[in-house]
């Protein structure tokens, strides 16, 4: 199920958000140019977030978000 509409799972998401210092610490280790602000996220604001993710990472928002999954 996805109840918002951001394209992840949201048993994946509840299970990011339970581990949100692990997974920022992972997701630096895989794209080293992001920084915790990059990673602050703000709820409602999933497709910005991707968005900023997307053209700082330079992925896809598919490849961003199936790294997630895989990951999480």
């Amino acid at each position: 199920m996805d109840a918002n509409n951001n394209g992840i799972d949201d048993s994946t998401e509840l299970r990011a958000r339970g581990n949100w210092n692990e997974i920022k610490g992972q997701t630096k280790q895989k794209w080293g140019n992001l920084t915790d602000n990059d990673l602050d996220y703000e709820e409602g604001k999933q497709d910005e977030w991707f968005g900023n993710l997307q053209e700082k990472t330079g992925e896809t928002m598919d490849d961003i978000k199936s790294w997630f999954k895989r990951t999480f």
